[in-house]
């Protein structure tokens, strides 16, 4: 009888834990979170949707552009996952290799734009903490992990366009459809 009743309050206990963690993040990330979302929203509707949706336009014509710019324009603006329905601004032949650059970049915007991909915030906050064990600014890894972001992405588009043409050329030429 005992054992039962050990048991059955450790697993009401576990309930207990994730309550209180629960409570802990309702404090603490999920307002922050909430108020970043509801700012990058006020901004894409003070610059306006048509705007928003014209310089994804533009961006997605130039390849630098296409896989540096237009992934960073979608998971600020747009966050993750929907950052992916930027992917309908390019060619049909560019898509994938767009898929993988915005994918690419979801870990490095956390450290500068949480809002940007709060399910992978913990990632960021646990190398923070690392960093702010060894009396590191938390500042510059931010700026850093940004910036090789963006040359991580635009290798990954570069390679994966180069790979997609490949493989749709010997399709083509394998006469498949």
């Amino acid at each position: 009888m005992d054992f039962l009743a050990q048991l059955a309050t450790n697993f009401i206990g576990l309930f207990q834990a994730g309550g209180e963690t629960f409570v802990g993040l309702v404090t603490g990330i999920v307002p922050l979170l909430i108020v970043l979302m509801t700012a990058v929203n006020s901004l894409i509707k003070i610059i306006g949707e048509e705007r928003v949706e014209k310089a994804a336009k533009f961006s997605s014509k130039n390849f630098i552009l296409r896989y540096t710019v237009l992934p960073v324009l979608a998971m600020f603006f747009l966050t993750n996952p929907m950052a992916y329905t930027f992917g309908r601004f390019v060619e049909e032949k560019h898509k994938a290799a767009f898929y993988d650059s915005a994918v690419s970049f979801c870990h490095p915007i956390t450290g500068l734009f949480p809002h940007a991909n709060p399910g992978e915030l913990f990632v960021y906050l646990g190398i923070s903490a690392g960093i702010t064990t060894l009396g590191l600014p938390v500042g510059d890894l931010a700026i850093r992990y940004f910036i090789a972001g963006v040359l991580v992405i635009l290798l990954r588009g570069i390679v994966t366009e180069r790979i997609y043409a490949v493989m749709a050329s010997k399709k083509a030429n394998a006469g498949v459809k």
